[in-house]
This record gives C-alpha cells, structure tokens and sequence, in this order.
C-alpha cells in the first residue's frame, strides 16, 4: 500500500510504539473453564508480528502495551518479544501515556500508536502517528493517521512496523540481515 508522504513524514520520527491488545495483537480470546471451576484464557498471537516486534528493538525502537484486560499471556507474550511496556487493566490510557512519555522523555510526535475501539482514539489524538488496524471500528478508522491492510492478530503490527522501519531508512538494514534479494 502506497504511503503518503504526510505519514511517511511522521513515521520517520518514530521512536516509541504503543498498541492495544484485543483487537490488535490478538483477534480472539478463548476462555475455558478447568476442573476446579476456574476459567483460563487464551490469547492467540501472530508469529510475524512477534518478530517484527524484536526487529524494533534491534533498531532502537521501544514498543509497549496499554490494554483495559489483565492477561498472564499478554505478559509472557510482551517478555518474549522484548517489549519496554506492559500496562494492563488500564481503561482510561491517557495518564499511562503520560507516564510512558515522561519515562522515554519521548516527544508525542516520537510515539506512535496502534488500536481498533473508541477507548483507542485518544491515544491517537496525543501521538504523533495513530494507526488503525484494518478491522477497527469505522470511527478510528477515520481518526488515523494510517490504516493498514491486514486485520488485527493477522499481521497487522507487522505491516505497521515494516511501515515505520521503512520510513526511518531501517528497512533495508532487516531484508539485508535475512539477505533478501531486492
């Protein structure tokens, strides 16, 4: 997909980027009782998300989740791909923002960030490049900076991330290590 270069312009600032988690990282959530009358849940992740996420932080760039859920597999799935931030049950995101600003000492426009429901608008309002996954809702759509093509949990971090590592001249440094052919 083709970028404009008002965003090409902002995603070359990038230097922090947040997301949501359901509806973002995941697109499902299954939970199932066990035998003592508990209920466990499961998250299901994408795997190029997952690397592209360590491709930021090869590159300098801090990542993070700001998520109104507490889940254990948000955790596990943050520390293995080498996320800076992992704020959960956090409904009004707009002071974790703040803290992950000041924290970072990071400018709004060095921040991006990924959601798909109204809770997520907000955010984008304070950030210097807001990115909707393709199946958002229609209103985040339209606030974004940038929609990408592929739906939550099915790559969509990915394709952000390419996005952004291209805008800041790094992309080339990724296909290189893999030795893709250009």
């Amino acid at each position: 997909m083709p970028i404009s270069p008002e965003v090409r312009e902002r995603a070359a600032k990038i230097k922090i980027l947040l997301m949501d988690v359901d509806g973002v990282l995941c697109d499902k959530m299954y939970f199932i009782p066990d035998g003592a009358g508990n209920v466990i849940e499961f998250k299901g992740f994408d795997a190029q998300d997952g690397i592209a996420l360590q491709w930021c932080q090869w590159k300098g760039m801090k990542t993070g989740v700001i998520s109104g859920r507490d889940s254990p597999s948000v955790v596990e799935r943050a520390r293995q791909c080498g996320m800076n931030y992992v704020y959960q049950g956090h409904i009004e995101k707009i002071p974790i923002l703040e803290a992950i600003q000041a924290d970072a000492k990071a400018s709004a426009e060095e921040i991006a960030y990924i959601g798909d429901d109204l809770t997520d608008i907000v955010v984008m309002h304070r950030v210097g490049l807001g990115i909707a996954v393709a199946n958002a809702r229609a209103e985040v759509k339209r606030e974004a900076h940038y929609v990408t093509e592929a739906r939550c949990g099915q790559g969509a971090v990915r394709e952000a991330i390419e996005m952004i590592l291209e805008a800041r001249g790094q992309w080339g440094e990724i296909l290189d290590k893999y030795e893709v052919k250009r």
